[in-house]
């Protein structure tokens, strides 16, 4: 049986995300035939927003709908600390924990295997923060503790470490196993790793 364009159309863009095959991309296309068209309208809607409607902020380079973002115009927040972190998805965990410091959002790490190099991810961009700042007093090196992610640590550890500056450099603790995602990790965890991290 020959699927019609537009469903095989749908089921094609659901591959590309991650985490999703072939069965499952099926899945959600017909999962959403059968929805009413004012649904699926209200779906399309809000994929067109998702761009359209969000601002990466010059500062952290979070994502919000302002810039500067939220947390960045936040006076309550402490300047004196920065937490480095991978993504977006990463700084919301580590809010979950009562974290009050401010961010820097990498938006990947170093992976020459992906060609990803330092220079495809924001950490020039972290550096000139530090550069320009006399608040900013410890950088908390919160990336995941994988390989690439200890690459990342260590490469931004030394380029901090050329600044002359009394910046104190610290890496969350190990109470996250090896290969996990600070984006799966419960409060719990995620929060002992935080009060454990060591310098560099």
């Amino acid at each position: 049986m020959k699927i019609p364009k537009p469903i095989e159309s749908l089921i094609e863009h659901f591959e590309k995300l991650p985490g999703i095959g072939p069965k499952t991309a099926q899945r959600l296309t017909f999962y959403l035939l059968h929805n009413p068209q004012e649904e699926l309208e209200s779906f399309a809607n809000a994929l067109t927003r998702l761009k359209s409607d969000t601002k990466m902020c010059s500062i952290c380079k979070n994502i919000d709908i302002k810039d500067p973002c939220e947390i960045c115009t936040d006076s309550s927040r402490d300047e004196n600390v920065i937490a480095v972190v991978e993504s977006p998805l990463d700084a919301l965990a580590l809010e979950r924990t009562g974290y009050k410091g401010i961010y820097h959002i990498l938006h990947g790490v170093i992976n020459p295997l992906q060609n990803m190099g330092p220079d495809e991810i924001y950490i020039s961009d972290l550096i000139k923060r530090l550069e320009n700042s006399s608040e900013v007093k410890e950088v908390i090196l919160a990336v995941n503790p994988t390989m690439e992610g200890e690459t990342t640590s260590f490469y931004i550890a030394k380029l901090i470490g050329k600044l002359n500056k009394d910046i104190k450099i610290t890496r969350i603790g190990r109470g996250l196993p090896t290969g996990a995602s600070l984006e799966y990790a419960d409060e719990t965890t995620l929060g002992r790793a935080m009060e454990g991290r060591t310098t560099l």
